[in-house]
Parts: structure tokens; C-alpha cells; sequence
């Protein structure tokens, strides 16, 4: 689709399709626009960050999920949430528009948090660290390596501090250093806004 937008000289934009309307792509366009980014790292599935948080204050894995379906977090079938599923689509997304590359779905590794017990939780607290599913794009030489995985954070780290049902991303760039950006992932009002910001970037 997007060669198909170039090839007809129109705007091909899909904000909602990473965090909602959280502008991830749109910051990298925009604002970010005069600096190389060599890598980004994020918090991409609030369902996931839901339930390791549910964890971390001793609820099990099993009760965390069931909790998740109750609000609305999680699916029945939560496999593309805990399998890592959905991240791996906003990484794929991620990597071919701000690193612009061609990686296919299939070229992303890809973990859920399903095998993260609370014995884990714990060990990580007494370390000074907390576990977090990140979605990963970075550029190695002329190559672009993107994947998704459970990572144990330190508790000084931007992402580490992202609790809930909440997203964030945190690029890595050649004159600004780490910029972190942290927001709603998921949600009708949210979704509904990324559509504007496109609409408004077409419109300006």
C-alpha cells in the first residue's frame, strides 16, 4: 500500500496503527524529522504491561489475565496479546516506516510473557528491575533487526516506570540522545484521534 501511495502521489499515513493516537510515527516525521534514529524500544501491548503489573503487586498470571478480560484489556482468545502477536505487527509497522526497510512479519523474533512466573517478578524486584514485553527495531550496519520479548528493565530506565494498560516508546537518536514518549494504546476517543492527525497533516 505504501508503494502504492507513492507511486500515485498521495499520502499514505497510518498513526493509530502503533499507539493509537499516541503520535509515534508522526513525532518521528515531524519533530524528530532532523535526526537519524538508530533505534526504538517500547511498551507496545497495553494488555501484556496490564498483567506483568497485576503480577509485580502478587496477583498470578492466571488471575492478572482473567482480570484483563474483565475490563476489557484482553480478548477470550488472548493469544495475540500474550503470545507477543500484536507487538510483533507494531514493530514490523515500526521498523518499515521510521527505518524504512521492508521486514516482513515473519522476520521478527518473537516471545510472550507466558512463561514469566511470579518467582521472576520477584527476582527482578530484589535486582532493582522489573519485567516489561519490548518491541525492538535497530539498525546493525546496513541491516535492520526487530524483534519481540519479555526484558528485564532496570527500575532507572523510562520504560521501566510505564505501568498499566499504558504505552511508550522510546527512540534512540543521533542529536537528541533517548526521547521517550508515553501514552494510551488502545481505545475508541484514542483511535478516533489518530485519524484526525493525519486528516490534519493532509489538510496542513
Amino acid at each position: 500500500m505504501k508503494q502504492l501511495a507513492v507511486k500515485n502521489n498521495v499520502e499514505f499515513l497510518i498513526e493509530g496503527t502503533v499507539m493509537s493516537g499516541t503520535p509515534v510515527l508522526n513525532l518521528t516525521e515531524g519533530p524528530l524529522a532532523g535526526c537519524t534514529i538508530t533505534a526504538a524500544r517500547g511498551i507496545l501491548n497495553g494488555t501484556t504491561n496490564y498483567i506483568l503489573s497485576q503480577m509485580e503487586e502478587g496477583m498470578s498470571y492466571e488471575d492478572a489475565l482473567k482480570k484483563a478480560q474483565e475490563l476489557g484489556y484482553a480478548e477470550a482468545d488472548p493469544t495475540g496479546d500474550v503470545e507477543g502477536y500484536d507487538a510483533r505487527g507494531k514493530v514490523t509497522i515500526l521498523a518499515n516506516i521510521v527505518m524504512d526497510t521492508s521486514l516482513k512479519i515473519g522476520d521478527v523474533s518473537c516471545q510472550g510473557i507466558t512463561k514469566i512466573t511470579l518467582d521472576d517478578i520477584a527476582k527482578a524486584k530484589e535486582e532493582n528491575c522489573r519485567w516489561k514485553l519490548i518491541g525492538s527495531v535497530k539498525r546493525q550496519g546496513d541491516n535492520v533487526i526487530a524483534s519481540v520479548a519479555p526484558e528485564k528493565l532496570p527500575l532507572t530506565h523510562p520504560l521501566a516506570g510505564v505501568m498499566g494498560a499504558t504505552n511508550a516508546m522510546t527512540f534512540t537518536t543521533d542529536l537528541l540522545g533517548d526521547v521517550s514518549i508515553v501514552g494510551p494504546g488502545a481505545g475508541r476517543t484514542e483511535t478516533g484521534y489518530s485519524i484526525l492527525t493525519d486528516l490534519l497533516k493532509i489538510h496542513c
